[in-house]
């Protein structure tokens, strides 16, 4: 019975699990509607003869950083579709930046998501450096199959009842 008790009480603190252990998207419907912005960031990390080519402009697919750009925007708008228990959101800022970075040698991608809503943006700004660094995976992979996703993660949220983040 305690056993019982303790599993039930870990569940409840995912606010994903209900009681009896099952997935349930959060009820927000109380919540009230405020400002909320999120960042996270994730590395690309490849040869520096890659990163070069693709600073020349010269790769075979195009603007690499350009779609990735791009590609990120449009995840972040698309994460309640991706990632089952997400919100649809009205998203009023995704911003993908993209920087290359001879040291990596590699890019650094950030994305800052921001949204007037009941819930955060944590998961849509995630997202988007996901797929940008996926998109530049893909653009690059016919030159260059070693290339690394590292490093992904939240950098910062800010609103909401938890308040303020930032990783340290």
């Amino acid at each position: 019975m305690a056993d019982r008790k303790a599993k039930s009480k870990e569940r409840s603190a995912l606010t994903h699990i209900d009681d009896k252990g099952e997935a349930r998207m959060v009820d927000v419907s109380a919540k009230p509607a405020t400002g909320r912005a999120a960042i996270a960031e994730g590395r690309v990390i490849m040869s520096k003869a890659t990163l070069e080519l693709i600073l020349s402009g010269n790769a075979k697919k195009g603007d690499v950083l350009g779609a990735a750009r791009l590609a990120g925007i449009m995840a972040a708008k698309r994460t309640s579709e991706l990632i089952p228990l997400c919100h649809p959101l009205a998203l009023s800022k995704v911003a993908v930046d993209i920087t290359p970075d001879r040291k990596l040698p590699g890019c650094i991608v950030r994305a800052t998501v921001k949204v007037t809503g009941p819930t955060g943006v944590e998961m849509e700004a995630l997202t988007a450096v996901s797929v940008a660094c996926l998109t530049i995976y893909d653009m690059i992979k016919a030159v260059e199959r070693g290339v690394r996703i590292d490093g992904i993660h939240l950098v910062e949220k800010k609103g909401g009842k938890s308040g303020h983040y930032r990783a340290s």
